[in-house]
């Protein structure tokens, strides 16, 4: 399966898909110091971000989310990539200046098909994020 991105910023990559049905906030959603998703509550509470490629339909926050994405890469506990239905300049600047790949423009429709734990690639130069193996049963 292949999407389409508006978007993109960075090297192309493979990993594990980590998949949120709700807005991002790395403020909020985040333990920055073990790289994990700790909002009580969350769809993905306790889920490590250590190394993959999280996708979500939107962001919520500022200036936060910037220097939260450079702390956890720089503790070796960051996201691997970013992919969002829609995006804001701070969580791009963050993205950028931690090095780490972000594309905008996911159609919503894409959050159905593409699950947690699915291996994926995401490819800034052609704009496109592939599932090259889903690890669903079916």
């Amino acid at each position: 399966m292949k999407f389409n991105l508006t978007r993109a910023v960075g090297k192309t990559i493979e990993g594990e898909a980590l998949v949120s049905p709700v807005p991002f906030s790395a403020r909020y959603d985040l333990d920055r110091v073990n790289g994990v998703i700790s909002r009580i509550g969350h769809p993905l509470q306790g889920e490590s971000i250590k190394g993959k490629i999280f996708l979500a339909p939107g962001v919520q926050g500022g200036v936060a989310a910037g220097w939260a994405l450079l702390a956890m890469e720089a503790r070796g506990v960051g996201f691997a990539g970013l992919v969002f239905g829609d995006t804001n300049p701070v969580m791009v600047q963050g993205a950028v200046t931690a090095g780490i790949p972000i594309a905008s423009g996911l159609a919503l429709e894409a959050f159905e098909q593409i699950k947690t734990g699915d291996y994926i690639s995401l490819d800034p130069s052609t704009m496109e994020l592939t599932v090259l193996e889903s690890f669903r049963v079916e």
